[in-house]
């Protein structure tokens, strides 16, 4: 996958300027923003493509607007504890190192403000979070948390689809 254009929404192979992919972004954020955040005693974003408010995204416009075309996470074999950073994968990749089929498993933060949230759902992982990380992320977008954890991810999905691009 690495390599192709992204396609179009309708499914198309045009160009689509909104297309937003996983991979390397680290460079499209200015560093200058972070160290002025830290020095306004305002805390900074844990990736460039987060907001100063745990759990939120800019639109997806907002993104593009910033030079975030991209997304990426790493992922830990579960079997040999490999690490590879991941993008357009739609489900766990194969470990490299010992060949296990479908053992990458998202590096989830332990601090719950540090969750790479947009990874999780391009990287379609978002079902990966506990139901303890999901009711975190309802609680700080001001979502339903309660229920059995498919509703709570789903919950969480709808947020993050809406923060994308809201329908107002």
């Amino acid at each position: 996958m690495e390599g192709k254009a992204p396609r179009g929404r309708d499914g198309d192979d045009d160009q689509d300027p909104l297309a937003l992919t996983l991979g390397s972004i680290y460079a499209a954020a200015d560093p200058r923003d972070a160290d002025a955040a830290v020095d306004a005693g305002v805390q900074r974003p844990p990736f460039p493509w987060a907001t100063e408010r745990p759990a939120q995204h800019d639109t997806l416009e907002g993104l593009l607007r910033r030079g975030v075309t991209s997304v990426e996470g790493q992922a830990r074999c579960k079997r040999c504890s490999d690490r590879k950073t991941v993008w357009m994968y739609p489900a766990l990749p194969d470990c490299d190192k010992c060949g296990n089929k479908g053992a990458m498993w998202p590096e989830i933060a332990a601090e719950k403000r540090e969750i790479n949230w947009l990874f999780l759902l391009l990287g379609q992982m978002l079902g990966c979070c506990t139901l303890e990380q999901l009711k975190y992320f309802c609680k700080k977008t001001g979502r339903h948390r309660t229920g059995a954890k498919n509703r709570v991810l789903y919950y969480a999905y709808i947020e993050m689809c809406n923060q994308l691009e809201p329908l107002d």
